[in-house]
């Protein structure tokens, strides 16, 4: 077996085994920060990467978005469509790596990255990749760990995040990784997660709402 397909079904077995039991691992309120953004945009078609159990699709399925979303995990795929159906909404779930995937380019008026931390050798060229399905005046809506939460989750596993500073964001990456942004919001700090099993106690995240500049 080659070394990525080995990562990557490493990678899978990992969160299939967090989403095949019966609870929720963020439980089944959207994030925060998440839904603070959404309420703001006008309502129009979003993308989740990473989206995991389905707890952010189906909350902006709520509000009456065109929902897609996909993660590596089809036992997350399986938890998100439960609680889209619970919440009689539906959502167009792909599972895959990005690369297998057939998003169009310059479809989408947000895209939603929640905690979306891809392994460290592919995160900016991931976030290169989203960009080019972000309509033009698109908007990005990010919150994830920063390199600072290396030291809350050495000092508390519960809050969760990756343990390697690598996987972790800073501001400097993400205005390298977004150049041709308007940044709305671009901060760093240290916030309370109570999110289900996996995301609890303070951690250090970035915090990050950006306009895709028009190009044409």
């Amino acid at each position: 077996m080659d070394e990525p397909k080995k990562l990557n079904d490493i990678w899978t077995s990992r969160w299939d085994e967090r989403y095949s039991k019966e609870e929720f691992a963020y439980g089944e309120a959207p994030n925060n920060y998440l839904k603070a953004q959404l309420t703001k945009l006008p309502i129009g078609k979003i993308l989740f990467p990473a989206e995991g159990e389905g707890r952010n699709a189906v909350f902006a399925a709520k509000l009456g978005w065109n929902v897609s979303a996909f993660d590596i995990s089809s036992e997350g795929k399986n938890k998100a469509i439960k609680l889209a159906e619970k919440n009689n909404v539906s959502i167009d779930y792909q599972v895959g790596v990005l690369e297998t995937l057939d998003f169009e380019s310059e479809k989408f008026d947000v895209i939603a990255l929640i905690y979306a931390h891809f392994p460290a050798n592919i995160k900016s060229l991931y976030h290169k990749k989203f960009d080019r399905f972000l309509k033009n005046n698109g908007i990005i809506v990010f919150e994830a760990f920063s390199k600072k939460h290396i030291d809350y989750v050495t000092a508390n596993e519960k809050v969760g995040g990756p343990k390697d500073i690598e996987s972790l964001f800073s501001i400097d990456e993400i205005k390298s990784d977004f150049p041709n942004y308007e940044i709305i919001e671009l901060v760093e700090q240290d916030i309370e997660l109570n999110e289900g099993t996996y995301h609890n106690g303070i951690g250090s995240v970035i915090r990050f709402v950006g306009r895709k500049m028009d190009t044409n």
